[in-house]
């Protein structure tokens, strides 16, 4: 349930406790709140300090957008398809099917030798319309058509994932899902990188407490400029999903012959849309957050030893119709690699056909918040549809 600290600029909203969240992530959230172009500030259970604005936090804007309240990996979301499979029909050798899926989808920093064929990506068409607007994005990335196109249905690495799940409990106990996390790959983090430079040497954002809060406003041609660049990132990471669930639909089928697939769902929990509340029309940047509109189905994922649920949105206007994007993390990367071992992960990914070394274990169950917490602190912005656990898990 929400908690409301006052702030100098507009109140902050918070779907968790504020004495437990860190004073970093809170001195960010005063920072936002105290910006003059903010119009409302939401704060999800999930949150934590990030770069320029914080992970969990959802900023209604009136005429203008901080690019590094976005982040670099624009459009990053996650899919999730249901299949018509039970934990019985799979394989007892569930170090094949990883390997399959693996050897399908690039993973890390690598991608396909050449681009997939998008033509055999079920439901997805104007691919043609699409790359046409590669031409008119910011001049630092037209040398980057060729890496773009061969990185579309490539995973990428950190906390992105490709699992096998299973759900737990209801008439539906045991039936297989496909989920994956990924985003808009080095294109987004290019275009992203350039107009956060470009936002913070603008005079307007000179006297701002967080230079990486910098905005662009209305009217202005960077704001066209950043405008057109987002929503064409966003719309890539989006067929980056899609063309990734195509791939690990493939390589499941090929494994269990006769697998059907349900329509995907698919969110989006780094990216801005146009919004309006209460009469106003805003610009709402959602920085680890889903849209959670009435009806509207979402994901909501744990660690890589935990579990996710599937969740239909309520609708609450106070956190703008938003809810988390995943459990959160609890410690940083680096803490968690000082505090664990590749013993540990093994330990707490036990059960799980994944990778358990020294490379991973900056995601280990332990550095993420309790996803089930996370899940009961926000029962009025979703309900759960379906709680999953994880049988496989691939990273980079």
């Amino acid at each position: 349930m929400v908690s409301v600290v006052p702030g100098s600029g507009v109140p902050i909203r918070m779907w968790a406790d504020p004495s437990r969240v860190e004073d970093a992530a809170m001195a960010q959230l005063r920072n936002i709140a105290d910006l003059p172009w903010v119009h409302g500030l939401a704060v999800m259970p999930d949150v934590h300090l990030g770069k320029g604005a914080t992970v969990g936090s959802v900023i209604a804007m009136r005429d203008a957008v901080s690019p590094a309240a976005v982040g670099v990996d624009i459009g990053c979301g996650m899919s999730a398809v249901r299949t018509s499979l039970r934990a019985a029909d799979l394989p007892d050798d569930l170090g094949r099917l990883r390997r399959r899926i693996e050897s399908a989808v690039p993973v890390g920093f690598a991608m396909h030798d050449e681009p997939v064929d998008t033509g055999r990506v079920a439901g997805e068409s104007g691919w043609d319309g699409f790359w046409g607007g590669f031409e008119e994005l910011h001049d630092g990335v037209r040398g980057r058509r060729q890496r773009a196109l061969r990185q579309l249905g490539s995973l990428g690495g950190g906390n992105h994932f490709i699992e096998v799940c299973l759900e737990q409990g209801g008439t539906d106990e045991g039936r297989v899902w496909l989920m994956l996390h990924s985003g808009s790959r080095n294109i987004g983090k290019e275009l992203a990188e350039r107009h956060i430079e470009v936002a913070k040497s603008l005079p307007h954002n000179a006297d701002l407490p967080d230079r990486d809060l910098a905005v662009f406003v209305a009217g202005t041609p960077q704001m066209a400029a950043y405008r057109r660049d987002l929503f064409w990132a966003q719309e890539y990471a989006r067929r980056n999903r899609a063309v990734l669930v195509s791939l690990v639909q493939r390589a499941l089928a090929a494994t269990v012959p006769g697998t059907r697939f349900d329509e995907p769902i698919s969110c989006h929990h780094n990216y801005v849309a146009e919004e309006t509340y209460g009469g106003v029309p805003l610009l709402v940047t959602r920085k680890g957050a889903i849209r959670a509109g009435s009806g509207e189905l979402g994901i909501i994922p744990g660690s890589m030893g935990t579990g996710s649920f599937i969740v239909r949105g309520l609708g609450n206007p106070e956190s703008f119709t938003s809810a988390s994007h995943g459990a959160g993390r609890a410690m940083s990367r680096s803490k968690a690699r000082r505090t664990f071992t590749a013993a540990d992960l093994a330990t707490q990914t036990a059960g799980v056909e994944c990778r358990k070394d020294a490379g991973v274990v900056d995601e280990i169950p332990s550095a993420y918040k309790d996803i089930d917490e996370v899940i009961r602190a926000q029962t009025d912005l979703v309900d759960v549809v379906a709680h999953l656990k994880q049988v496989v898990c691939v990273k980079g």
